[in-house]
């Protein structure tokens, strides 16, 4: 097991290190004047060009990836400053280094991505075994109808809609907003509610369907009709064998899923006005921020790769002849 993460971590490492060379490479080769997006309206020459040595933009092309690739090891000196590891640059937009910017919005990205993935990892998961239980029943049909329509939907039409609904017209949720849980508890969860549920429509529509599918698939196998003629209760049967084999393609997507949410619910937190790692990556595209798209882009894929590891580490504990190999 230890082997197996191990391999999966150095593998993780090698793909972020090449991902965040190229990356690199693709934005400082552009044919634009990176220190000259940065710099504001009133920006003088003197000023011009220190923010291009501050950047490195008057290094050649091999110093400037080493002087990048290092600071996010050893930290770097910024202008009058020095930028600590991980340094992902300096933000002139929002005076400040791109890391502290990121890690002041990412705790809202956390919350919503948490709540979410509770949300839609459990319903659609619920939904699913109930309908390949109930299968060919009503339950079965509406669920399976629902969750068609929920996979149909788009975030940014939901959103709105569901607050003119819920919120102004019944009353019946709070306005949608972040508050830190070390604030008011019991205000970012009523905040949070909306959020949670809006974006997890079209994830648990899907798993509805994909566990309905798989379980179906493994009570149809050879081990569950042996396990059923050798006298076993069909509720020992459905949840030891029928619902962990079913479980492990399920983990797989969740990895990916979970990934996703986790580096940026762009169109729900756009939508709902939720300042977090999402909103970030907009505004920075917006303002033309380079260094805080490329920061952004970075910890995006850095947490997605890690709750792929996750992912694999129980996949492995589920199914051990992944470690083979």
């Amino acid at each position: 097991m230890l082997r197996f993460l191990i391999r999966r971590v150095l593998g993780a490492i090698v793909i972020l290190f090449l991902l965040v060379l190229l990356t690199y490479l693709c934005i400082m080769t552009l044919p634009v004047d990176q220190a000259m997006l940065s710099c504001p309206k009133t920006c003088t020459p003197q000023q011009l060009e220190n923010l291009r040595h501050n950047m490195g933009l008057d290094k050649s092309l091999p110093e400037q990836v080493w002087q990048y690739m290092s600071g996010l090891v050893v930290g770097r000196d910024y202008g009058d400053g020095y930028c600590n590891a991980p340094c992902l640059g300096y933000s002139y937009n929002r005076h400040d280094y791109v890391w502290n910017v990121i890690m002041s919005n990412y705790p809202a990205t956390v919350v919503l991505a948490i709540g979410g993935s509770i949300c839609f990892i459990v319903i659609g998961v619920t939904l699913g075994m109930l309908s390949a239980w109930k299968q060919g029943s009503l339950f079965d049909k509406i669920a399976s109808s629902v969750s068609l329509v929920g996979q149909s939907t788009q975030i940014y039409f939901i959103a709105p809609l569901s607050i003119g609904i819920f919120v102004t017209q019944l009353h019946w949720l709070s306005k949608p907003e972040y508050v830190p849980f070390t604030e008011d508890p019991a205000a970012m969860f009523a905040g949070m509610v909306l959020p949670w549920l809006v974006l997890s429509v079209i994830f648990w529509s899907n798993y509805t369907r994909q566990v309905r599918s798989l379980m179906l698939e493994q009570l149809s196998e050879d081990h569950i009709r042996a396990a059923r003629a050798k006298g076993m209760s069909a509720g020992y049967v459905w949840w030891r064998y029928a619902l962990r084999g079913a479980m492990a393609p399920v983990i797989t997507i969740f990895g990916i899923d979970l990934g996703v949410v986790f580096s940026g619910g762009i169109i729900t937190e756009f939508s709902f006005g939720i300042h977090g790692l999402g909103m970030l990556a907009v505004k920075s595209v917006s303002t033309q921020d380079t260094m805080l798209e490329l920061g952004v882009l970075m910890f995006s894929a850095a947490a997605i790769l890690f709750c792929n590891i996750i992912v694999d580490a129980v996949y492995s504990l589920l199914d051990p002849r992944v470690r083979i190999g």
